[in-house]
């Protein structure tokens, strides 16, 4: 594919992340972080003005707790009364939408980007992006990782420190590493 290595990026192709145009992108996000990590929680409110901004669409109740840390910010959507707790951290080089009701614990972590198993590549910093969609109602447990390209369905529940390296479905809980439904082997 030709095109900037951002516009690759977007279009779910192999890019190069060592980019200025993305190196940019990524330190605008890291300031949008410093604001909200490091403003008065008075101040910050449910998420600091910078971020707000920089997200791709957020629902005014939905309430990001500090510390956070996201890799580009306007890949995430958050909808209506979403909580991310502390610590958490969204590698967004993909779209993340997270929906309605949703709740993720401490320390969630979101990877959008699979770096090129090829050790030559990927030292060039070839890496693929695939999106993540959290449905509504879902509650993720502190310290799971919800790896590219996952799909969780409505009303799902992903244990604490559970490694998610596929889609979930709706009503499901999974738990563990890799993450399976409660109760199947």
């Amino acid at each position: 594919m030709t095109g900037s290595e951002r516009e690759k990026m977007a279009a779910g192709a192999w890019y190069r992340c060592l980019d200025p145009e993305l190196d940019e992108l990524r330190a605008r996000a890291r300031r949008a972080v410093h604001q909200h990590n490091t403003l008065p929680p008075d101040e910050r409110g449910s998420l600091a003005p910078a971020l707000r901004t920089l997200f791709a669409d957020v629902a005014a109740d939905a309430f990001v707790e500090a510390p956070f840390h996201c890799s580009y910010g306007m890949n995430i959507t958050l909808g209506a009364r979403v909580y991310l707790n502390a610590g958490c951290t969204i590698l967004d080089s993909a779209p993340v939408t997270i929906g309605s009701d949703t709740m993720l614990g401490p320390r969630v972590q979101i990877y959008c980007a699979e770096h090129h198993k090829d050790p030559a590549l990927r030292r060039e910093g070839l890496e693929i992006a695939r999106p993540v969609t959290i449905s509504q109602n879902v509650w993720i447990g502190g310290g799971a990782i919800i790896l590219a390209g996952v799909t969780i369905g409505d009303g799902a529940i992903v244990g604490a420190g559970a490694v998610v390296t596929r889609d979930v479905a709706p009503g499901a809980t999974v738990v563990g590493n890799p993450a399976r439904v409660l109760g199947s082997r």
